[in-house]
Parts: C-alpha cells; structure tokens; sequence
C-alpha cells in the first residue's frame, strides 16, 4: 500500500463490520451429549476455532463438566490450560496414549484434516466421531462424522454445556488418575534433558529456565519452524490463550520474529519471546534494525549448535540431507554480535547455570523499550514429542 501517511478518516470513514454468529440446532447438540455420554473412553479435540471464537471460559466449563481427557492442536495450545489435571497437551506420549484409546473423539473448533504438523485419528473408522464446526465443509472431509453439531463454537459450547449439566453432575476419579499417571511418565523422560547440566547446553535445559522465568498468565512465546517448534510445543505448558502461538505447514523461517513482534504490540503488558535456530535466524537478521529502532521490548532466543539438528546423522539416527546438516559454528558467525550492533541487548550464554540470569538481564532490558538477544551455545539433540500415525 501506498501514501498511507496520507490517509485523511474524514474523506474515507471507517466503521468496523460487525460479526455475527450462528447458534447450533438443539436436537445436534442432544444427539452430540447422548453420544459423549455412551461411549466409554471420549476424548476431547480442541482446535484453533475456538480461539478466533473466544470461547476458552465456555470450554474450560464444558471439559470440567465432562471429566474427559482434553487435547489441543499445535494452533490451539494454551486454549485449555496445560496444567489443568484434564490436559494431555499437544503432542507426545499422553496425545499417542488417549488418541489410540478413544472410542469417541468429540471434536471442537477443528476441521480434523489430517496434516504434516498435527495427528491423524488413528483407527477412525473404529470411532464415533462428533464434530463441532462452524464450517459444513469439515464435515465427513477427512472421516466419517457420526454426529455434526454446526455454529460457533462459543455458542455451541454454551449449549453443549446446558444440555450436559440437565443430564447430573459427572464425577471420574479413574479418568483424572489415568491422565496424572500418564503425565508423570511424560515428564519422567523430559525431566533429565530440562535440568541437564551437559555443556554444549542441551537445548531442553534452556527451554526449562525459561519456563521458570516467564509468568504463564502474562506472556507469549513462539518459535521457528524445526526444532524450536517441535520441542517447545511438546514441554512447554501454555495456560492462557495465545499465550503460545504454534504454526505449521508452510513453516516460513523467521516468522517467530514477526510472530513476537504483532504480539508485543497486541499484548503490550506481556513479555514476548520468540524462539530460532541456525536456520531460522537468518532468515529474520535483516529486520532487526527495524525492531530497535521502533523499540519493541521482544527477546529473540537463539538456539545456536552450529547446525540443522535432526538433519544429518546422530543418537537420534542417520539423519537426512547431511549435506545441509552443518553451518558455521559461533567462532565463526557471532549472531549475538550482529544484533548488538544494531541495537539490541545482546549476550552469549555457554553455561546452564547462566540462563536464568542472562533471560532475566533480557527481560529487564524489554522492560526499558529495548529488544535482547540471547544466544545459547547447545547440543544437537532434535528429540521431541510425535505425531500420532
């Protein structure tokens, strides 16, 4: 667009259009409830429609009310708070465990297409499958919906709440101990890699600390395509909507930084962090200037091993394109550096024992109108929790 400083609102009016939402048909919700309350072993799948619907109060009632096991898409995290005893989160072992179980997926705001950055429904035509959508298209697209429920997912959340609570009040103690079992094993495999005192650092180690520095209620992370995404969707416990933004599919590098930015702006009150690799940050150097000069309090967290973990050959396997696999190491290529010059607060963290304080030094300095940079010197370790296939 051009002469936008030129824009006069008195020749050209602007009134935002209203929205308007469609409440879901009663006999679909009925028929959604009487099917949740037969099957044995539901699952709730929650998608992003229920962010752009604001509904995360009504589906925090509805999965309380149901005492049913509560999974996100990578878009949804934080919808549902992770630390909430019905959580299963994104992705990993509890997702694997409940997915495969289910006799009945009962599906929120997600048109259950199965992607290259989500599950698929495994064994699906041994499910029933409801579907709450606002878009018909998602019906029977990607498998058999048994029951669709079709409106806005704040409003049909309300419904489904009204007509759940007239069936009495549900009460499952065996639900809520399988998930904390299932948990507990979860973060008995995380845990050594999160508190690891190996140096190169492992990356885990720092996602770890910065769990412990961050208010959960009052901030916002995301992270670049690769690693940082995989593994921070898979340990990091989001609990407010938007508190963590996970993307896909196209994987454009770089767009953490954006993605940190629009947030910063959007939530001025929160500490915004974004996450990159060797990969991703080249791809975001040449706006930086940009980001000092407007002074957008971000803090830009690089994952720096010197390479593409995962790509080439390692404890994890062979690896793939091991041609693409290693980059210049910091001895060569300082990025803390390049962004000091342009204006940001800028260091190298080599020691676990430093990244707590160095993260705080970057929060600090956010505070003040001033963007950080912190380069962390870890370890290829490209471990993560999968997709269910």
């Amino acid at each position: 667009p051009r002469d936008l400083g030129e824009y006069d609102p008195d020749e050209h009016p602007y009134s935002p259009v209203k929205g308007w939402r469609t409440g879901p048909d009663p006999d679909d919700v009925k028929s959604a409830i009487r099917a949740l309350l037969a099957a044995k072993d539901p699952l709730l799948h929650v998608g992003e429609g229920v962010c752009y619907a604001d509904a995360a109060a009504e589906l925090l009632q509805f999965a309380e009310a149901a005492q049913i096991p509560v999974l996100t898409t990578l878009k949804a995290k934080g919808v549902f708070p992770e630390n909430h005893p019905l959580s299963i989160g994104v992705r990993g072992s509890m997702a694997d465990h409940f997915l495969r179980k289910c006799d009945l997926l009962f599906s929120i705001g997600s048109s259950l297409f199965p992607g290259r950055f989500s599950h698929t429904v495994p064994d699906a035509h041994k499910k029933t499958i409801v579907q709450c959508t606002v878009d018909t298209l998602d019906i029977n697209r990607s498998y058999e919906t048994r029951h669709a429920v079709i409106g806005d997912a704040k409003l049909t959340l309300q419904a489904l709440v009204q007509e759940l609570q007239s069936k009495g009040a549900r009460k499952k103690p065996e639900v809520l101990e399988e998930i904390r079992g299932a948990r507990q094993a979860f973060k008995d495999k995380f845990r050594p890699w999160l508190e690891s005192d190996e140096t190169p650092i492992n990356p885990y180690r720092v996602f770890g600390d910065l769990a412990k520095v961050l208010d959960p209620k009052n901030s916002f992370l995301t992270a670049d395509s690769g690693n940082t995404r995989d593994q921070t969707s898979t340990v990091y416990e989001a609990q407010i909507p938007r508190g963590y933004l996970g993307w896909g599919n196209v994987s454009t590098l770089g767009f953490s930084l954006a993605g940190a930015v629009a947030a910063k702006l959007a939530y001025p009150q929160r500490q915004c962090v974004h996450v990159t690799g060797d990969a991703g940050v080249c791809y975001m150097m040449g706006n930086f200037e940009a980001v000092a000069r407007y002074r957008i309090g971000i803090t830009t967290i690089h994952i720096n091993n010197g390479g593409y973990s995962g790509y080439g050959p390692g404890f994890w396997g062979e690896g793939h394109d091991p041609y693409t696999w290693k980059v210049s190491d910091h001895g060569t290529a300082c990025m803390a550096n390049m962004a000091r010059a342009v204006g940001f607060h800028a260091e190298d963290v080599t020691q676990p024992a430093e990244i707590i304080p160095a993260l705080k030094r970057a929060f600090d300095e956010n505070a003040k109108g001033r963007p950080a940079f912190v380069e962390f010197l870890c370890s290829h370790h490209p471990v993560h929790g999968g997709w269910v296939r």
